[in-house]
């Protein structure tokens, strides 16, 4: 059985939440994945409210299957600045002192996970944010004892908050993106180790992020088929010839042609989907497949209705027979 195409609901936070699953059933969806804060608010604690937010998903012939929170967790762990005023709701930057917006989203991300259980779902996506995602490059020099202190930082935040969501019995799906305390293979094994191996700690694939850094984007799969606990289909360009702006970004804005790398509409950049859509049957991953779409040059609707035709004509069923077994 092919896998539950969703769409992301974060792109279209300018709009009410009935409206965007009445556009996600227009456009051929299965789900939504509700982002967060736009589309839900965790502090309403009255079931009455969840019921209302699955009535409107089932009477548009939707399913939920899991809800996100990156704005909100990327301030957990962040180095506070202006920057998180801009997108923070008001009850999460407060005065702005920056131990107080960490710990007010580190509550509001419990409470995310109080709201998935109350809506019959298992599984968060989010953000980490990264109080040395500044260290990056390693000049002046950065010492081990300072990437050290990051780790720590991020197990001392998010092992309490994986406790409740252990009890809850949800999960949390790390976004492993630049920005976080993981963003590629490598910081992703020791993001695990930081937290022990925390079992409602892991994963939110998305091969666009890996992708234009230059790491193996479908290797990472079979590095963690235990930890993918959801999947983000969202595609990006890179030039395969030198541009005025590298890898960084160069302080442009998304969508500048001049960029080393573009994020796409499915179908328009580079990513391998099908090598991607083999190491999921060969996981087992049968979660759903999420378009969060982002193409600063092409109309969002005629985006995301394209989006969802490449994924379902992408996706595939593992074999249940080796192809030589009728020999």
């Amino acid at each position: 059985m092919a896998r539950p195409v969703t769409i992301y609901t974060l792109q279209w936070g300018d709009l009410p939440f009935e409206t965007v699953c009445e556009k996600a059933r227009e456009f051929g969806y299965d789900g939504v994945e509700i982002g967060l804060p736009n589309h839900m608010d965790v502090r309403n604690t009255d079931p009455a409210y969840y019921r209302g937010i699955k009535d409107i998903i089932e009477k548009n012939g939707l399913k939920l299957f899991t809800i996100s929170t990156h704005i909100v967790g990327q301030a957990v762990c962040d180095n506070i600045d202006e920057r998180h005023k801009s997108i923070l709701p008001e009850h999460i930057w407060g005065d702005g002192d920056p131990e107080g917006v960490r710990q007010r989203a580190a509550e509001e991300l419990i409470r995310t996970g109080h709201a998935a259980k109350a809506l019959g779902i298992n599984t968060v996506v989010g953000f980490t944010g990264s109080s040395i995602w500044h260290l990056l490059y390693s000049f002046p020099p950065v010492t081990k004892e300072m990437i050290d202190k990051g780790y720590e930082d991020f197990a001392r935040r998010f092992t309490p908050i994986m406790d409740v969501y252990k009890e809850l019995g949800v999960k949390f799906a790390l976004e492993v993106h630049p920005t976080e305390i993981a963003f590629d293979t490598f910081s992703a094994k020791r993001t695990l180790e930081a937290i022990n191996y925390h079992p409602s700690f892991g994963f939110n694939y998305d091969p666009s992020h890996l992708a234009y850094q230059g790491v193996d984007y479908v290797d990472f799969i079979y590095q963690f088929p235990e930890r993918i606990y959801h999947v983000h289909m969202k595609d990006v360009y890179w030039s395969d010839t030198p541009k005025q702006i590298g890898v960084f970004g160069g302080y442009s804005t998304f969508g500048d042609p001049h960029r080393y790398w573009n994020f796409r509409s499915m179908g328009h950049g580079k990513v391998q989907f099908g090598e991607i859509i083999r190491a999921l049957n060969w996981i087992g991953y049968t979660g759903p497949l999420s378009v969060e779409w982002e193409d600063s040059a092409m109309d969002r609707s005629q985006g995301a209705i394209e989006s969802c035709k490449f994924v379902k004509d992408i996706d595939f069923d593992t074999s249940a027979m080796a192809f030589d077994a009728s020999f």
